[in-house]
């Protein structure tokens, strides 16, 4: 199984953030992602299911 996500990498979501960012770090993968947003900077748990499904893109870090 291939493991898209990887920590620093910033993902895209189909969503906003209430502050209007759709941008999101990726600080933990696992059952769950710890996600930084990079307008606000508001960290957040959510599953992996719920990543997977509503990610648009994802720009691999450097």
């Amino acid at each position: 199984m291939e493991n898209k996500f990887e920590v620093g990498d910033v993902i895209k979501m189909k969503k906003a953030h209430p502050c209007g960012s759709h941008e999101w770090q990726i600080l933990r993968v696992g059952a769950d992602f710890r996600l930084k947003c990079m307008g606000c900077g508001h960290q957040i748990m959510i599953a992996r299911k719920l990543v997977e499904k509503n990610t648009k893109e994802i720009h691999k870090k450097a």
